[in-house]
Protein backbone atom coordinates (compact mmCIF):
# COMPACT_ATOMS: atom_id res chain seq x y z
CA UNK A 1 0.00 0.00 0.00
CA UNK A 2 1.46 3.38 -0.69
CA UNK A 3 2.29 5.81 1.90
CA UNK A 4 -0.08 8.10 2.06
CA UNK A 5 2.35 10.77 2.98
CA UNK A 6 4.69 10.69 0.12
CA UNK A 7 3.10 12.50 -1.55
CA UNK A 8 2.77 15.31 0.96
CA UNK A 9 6.94 14.73 1.55
CA UNK A 10 7.51 15.35 -1.80
CA UNK A 11 5.53 18.63 -1.81
CA UNK A 12 7.48 19.60 1.30
CA UNK A 13 10.59 19.03 -0.56
CA UNK A 14 10.10 20.96 -3.64
CA UNK A 15 8.97 24.27 -1.07
CA UNK A 16 12.13 26.57 -1.66
CA UNK A 17 14.12 26.67 0.66
CA UNK A 18 16.40 29.59 2.30
CA UNK A 19 20.14 29.26 1.05
CA UNK A 20 23.13 30.58 2.82
CA UNK A 21 23.28 33.72 0.38
CA UNK A 22 19.66 34.72 1.91
CA UNK A 23 20.96 34.18 5.29
CA UNK A 24 23.74 36.42 4.28
CA UNK A 25 21.68 38.96 2.78
CA UNK A 26 19.95 38.91 5.95
CA UNK A 27 22.10 39.48 8.15
CA UNK A 28 24.08 42.49 6.39
CA UNK A 29 20.87 43.98 5.90
CA UNK A 30 19.90 44.28 9.49
CA UNK A 31 23.71 44.76 10.44
CA UNK A 32 23.35 48.15 8.06
CA UNK A 33 19.85 49.39 8.88
CA UNK A 34 20.99 49.23 12.38
CA UNK A 35 23.77 51.26 12.46
CA UNK A 36 26.40 48.56 12.84
CA UNK A 37 27.66 49.63 9.60
CA UNK A 38 27.20 53.34 8.96
CA UNK A 39 25.94 55.20 6.14
CA UNK A 40 28.79 56.36 3.81
CA UNK A 41 31.22 54.22 5.49
CA UNK A 42 33.03 51.32 3.37
CA UNK A 43 32.79 47.76 4.65
CA UNK A 44 36.07 46.06 5.54
CA UNK A 45 37.63 44.01 3.09
CA UNK A 46 36.07 41.15 1.37
CA UNK A 47 38.06 38.49 3.24
CA UNK A 48 37.89 40.19 6.51
CA UNK A 49 34.31 40.35 6.27
CA UNK A 50 33.90 36.76 4.93
CA UNK A 51 35.81 35.32 7.33
CA UNK A 52 34.07 37.66 9.71
CA UNK A 53 30.59 35.86 8.70
CA UNK A 54 32.09 32.23 8.26
CA UNK A 55 31.25 32.68 4.97
CA UNK A 56 33.15 32.31 1.15
CA UNK A 57 33.96 35.31 -0.99
CA UNK A 58 31.82 33.80 -3.57
CA UNK A 59 28.47 34.15 -1.26
CA UNK A 60 29.62 37.47 0.06
CA UNK A 61 29.09 38.65 -3.22
CA UNK A 62 26.10 36.94 -4.09
CA UNK A 63 24.65 38.94 -1.55
CA UNK A 64 26.26 42.29 -1.80
CA UNK A 65 25.00 42.22 -5.52
CA UNK A 66 21.40 41.62 -4.22
CA UNK A 67 22.05 44.56 -1.27
CA UNK A 68 23.58 47.04 -4.18
CA UNK A 69 20.31 45.98 -6.48
CA UNK A 70 18.40 46.62 -3.20
CA UNK A 71 20.11 50.16 -2.97
CA UNK A 72 21.67 49.78 -0.01
CA UNK A 73 25.41 48.98 -1.17
CA UNK A 74 27.28 50.71 -4.07
CA UNK A 75 30.85 49.21 -5.37
CA UNK A 76 33.93 51.06 -6.73
CA UNK A 77 36.21 48.99 -8.49
CA UNK A 78 39.25 49.43 -7.15
CA UNK A 79 38.18 50.72 -4.05
CA UNK A 80 35.68 49.06 -2.27
CA UNK A 81 31.91 48.41 -0.97
CA UNK A 82 30.53 51.39 0.75
CA UNK A 83 27.08 51.73 2.27
CA UNK A 84 25.11 53.54 0.92
CA UNK A 85 23.26 56.68 2.18
CA UNK A 86 19.95 55.46 1.47
CA UNK A 87 18.07 57.99 3.00
CA UNK A 88 19.49 60.68 1.11
CA UNK A 89 19.65 58.58 -2.20
CA UNK A 90 17.02 56.07 -1.78
CA UNK A 91 13.53 56.03 -3.03
CA UNK A 92 10.18 54.96 -1.53
CA UNK A 93 10.87 51.31 -2.95
CA UNK A 94 13.20 50.87 -0.06
CA UNK A 95 10.30 51.47 2.27
CA UNK A 96 9.39 47.43 2.55
CA UNK A 97 12.47 46.66 3.58
CA UNK A 98 12.55 49.22 6.04
CA UNK A 99 9.34 48.02 7.72
CA UNK A 100 10.45 44.67 8.05
CA UNK A 101 13.51 46.29 9.93
CA UNK A 102 11.06 48.03 11.79
CA UNK A 103 7.72 49.13 12.52
CA UNK A 104 8.22 52.39 13.50
CA UNK A 105 8.10 52.98 10.22
CA UNK A 106 4.64 53.24 10.04
CA UNK A 107 3.68 56.05 11.46
CA UNK A 108 5.52 57.96 9.05
CA UNK A 109 3.80 56.09 6.26
CA UNK A 110 0.56 56.44 7.78
CA UNK A 111 1.14 60.61 8.17
CA UNK A 112 2.17 60.18 4.35
CA UNK A 113 -0.87 57.94 3.93
CA UNK A 114 -3.26 60.43 5.17
CA UNK A 115 -2.25 63.31 2.93
CA UNK A 116 -1.59 62.05 -0.24
CA UNK A 117 -4.89 59.54 0.23
CA UNK A 118 -7.20 63.07 1.20
CA UNK A 119 -5.69 64.64 -1.68
CA UNK A 120 -6.01 62.18 -4.37
CA UNK A 121 -9.90 62.06 -3.18
CA UNK A 122 -9.98 65.64 -3.97
CA UNK A 123 -8.77 65.48 -7.39
CA UNK A 124 -10.69 62.23 -8.13
CA UNK A 125 -13.92 64.43 -7.23
CA UNK A 126 -12.96 67.25 -9.69
CA UNK A 127 -11.87 64.66 -12.62
CA UNK A 128 -13.66 61.11 -12.10
CA UNK A 129 -15.46 60.29 -15.61
CA UNK A 130 -18.88 58.75 -15.18
CA UNK A 131 -17.53 55.50 -15.98
CA UNK A 132 -15.02 55.86 -13.15
CA UNK A 133 -17.88 57.00 -10.67
CA UNK A 134 -20.10 53.86 -11.38
CA UNK A 135 -16.56 51.38 -11.11
CA UNK A 136 -16.12 53.60 -7.55
CA UNK A 137 -19.53 52.58 -6.36
CA UNK A 138 -19.15 48.63 -7.92
CA UNK A 139 -15.73 48.15 -5.85
CA UNK A 140 -17.52 50.02 -2.65
CA UNK A 141 -20.17 47.08 -3.46
CA UNK A 142 -17.49 44.32 -3.00
CA UNK A 143 -15.98 45.73 0.12
CA UNK A 144 -19.31 45.24 1.95
CA UNK A 145 -19.51 41.70 -0.11
CA UNK A 146 -16.22 40.29 0.73
CA UNK A 147 -16.36 37.27 2.68
CA UNK A 148 -13.74 37.64 5.62
CA UNK A 149 -11.31 40.50 6.80
CA UNK A 150 -8.08 39.51 4.08
CA UNK A 151 -10.63 39.69 1.42
CA UNK A 152 -12.33 42.88 2.64
CA UNK A 153 -8.77 45.07 3.34
CA UNK A 154 -7.90 43.72 -0.33
CA UNK A 155 -11.09 45.11 -1.27
CA UNK A 156 -10.70 48.62 0.17
CA UNK A 157 -6.82 49.32 -1.48
CA UNK A 158 -9.20 48.24 -5.02
CA UNK A 159 -11.59 51.13 -4.38
CA UNK A 160 -7.79 53.20 -3.25
CA UNK A 161 -6.64 51.72 -6.21
CA UNK A 162 -9.78 53.57 -8.19
CA UNK A 163 -10.17 56.60 -6.74
CA UNK A 164 -5.87 56.82 -7.98
CA UNK A 165 -6.94 56.06 -11.33
CA UNK A 166 -9.68 58.75 -11.10
CA UNK A 167 -7.65 61.41 -10.89
CA UNK A 168 -6.27 61.01 -14.25
CA UNK A 169 -2.58 61.13 -12.83
CA UNK A 170 -0.77 58.03 -12.91
CA UNK A 171 1.76 59.34 -10.79
CA UNK A 172 -1.01 59.26 -7.64
CA UNK A 173 -1.55 55.52 -8.48
CA UNK A 174 1.88 54.58 -8.13
CA UNK A 175 2.14 56.55 -5.21
CA UNK A 176 -0.93 54.41 -3.78
CA UNK A 177 0.68 51.54 -4.90
CA UNK A 178 3.92 52.30 -3.37
CA UNK A 179 2.23 53.15 0.40
CA UNK A 180 0.43 49.63 0.20
CA UNK A 181 3.44 47.81 -1.06
CA UNK A 182 5.28 49.43 2.19
CA UNK A 183 3.02 48.38 5.09
CA UNK A 184 2.75 45.17 3.19
CA UNK A 185 4.90 43.00 5.08
CA UNK A 186 2.98 43.70 8.18
CA UNK A 187 -0.40 43.41 6.68
CA UNK A 188 -1.85 40.85 8.46
CA UNK A 189 -1.54 43.07 11.73
CA UNK A 190 -3.86 45.96 9.98
CA UNK A 191 -6.56 43.94 9.59
CA UNK A 192 -8.82 45.24 12.62
CA UNK A 193 -10.59 47.86 10.69
CA UNK A 194 -11.64 45.32 8.15
CA UNK A 195 -13.02 42.67 10.44
CA UNK A 196 -16.40 43.89 9.75
CA UNK A 197 -17.31 44.10 5.97
CA UNK A 198 -20.36 46.41 6.33
CA UNK A 199 -18.61 48.89 8.92
CA UNK A 200 -15.67 48.80 6.56
CA UNK A 201 -18.22 49.59 3.47
CA UNK A 202 -19.95 52.30 5.39
CA UNK A 203 -16.59 53.81 6.52
CA UNK A 204 -15.82 54.06 2.99
CA UNK A 205 -19.17 55.29 1.01
CA UNK A 206 -18.72 58.65 2.56
CA UNK A 207 -15.43 59.37 0.48
CA UNK A 208 -17.01 57.30 -2.72
CA UNK A 209 -20.59 59.48 -2.37
CA UNK A 210 -18.41 62.55 -2.07
CA UNK A 211 -16.37 61.92 -5.21
CA UNK A 212 -19.34 60.57 -7.72
CA UNK A 213 -21.09 63.71 -6.58
CA UNK A 214 -18.33 65.79 -7.68
CA UNK A 215 -18.14 67.41 -3.87
CA UNK A 216 -13.62 68.43 -3.92
CA UNK A 217 -14.15 69.59 -0.27
CA UNK A 218 -16.62 66.90 1.00
CA UNK A 219 -14.56 64.12 -0.45
CA UNK A 220 -11.60 65.61 0.83
CA UNK A 221 -13.30 65.61 4.50
CA UNK A 222 -14.41 62.24 4.09
CA UNK A 223 -11.26 61.17 3.30
CA UNK A 224 -9.47 62.86 5.87
CA UNK A 225 -12.12 60.80 8.61
CA UNK A 226 -12.07 57.51 6.45
CA UNK A 227 -7.89 57.34 6.96
CA UNK A 228 -7.52 59.19 10.45
CA UNK A 229 -10.30 56.91 11.90
CA UNK A 230 -8.35 53.72 9.65
CA UNK A 231 -4.91 54.41 10.95
CA UNK A 232 -5.75 54.79 14.61
CA UNK A 233 -7.16 51.45 14.80
CA UNK A 234 -4.27 49.89 12.84
CA UNK A 235 -2.10 51.69 14.89
CA UNK A 236 -3.34 50.70 18.03
CA UNK A 237 -3.53 46.72 17.09
CA UNK A 238 0.64 47.80 15.93
CA UNK A 239 0.89 48.94 19.80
Amino acid sequence: MADPLSHWEDDVEALPRETIVDVLESRLREDILAGRHPAGTYLPPERTLADGYGVTRTTLKHAFGRLTQAGLLETRHGVGTRVRDYLRLGGADLLPMLVRHSSDWIGEIFEVRCSIGALIAERAAARATDRQRGELRKLLTAVGDAADPDAVQLADLEVHRALARATGNRVYVLLTNTLFNAYLPVRAALRRPFTDAQVAHDRLEPVVEAVAAGDEAGARRAAEQYLSTTERIMLEDLA
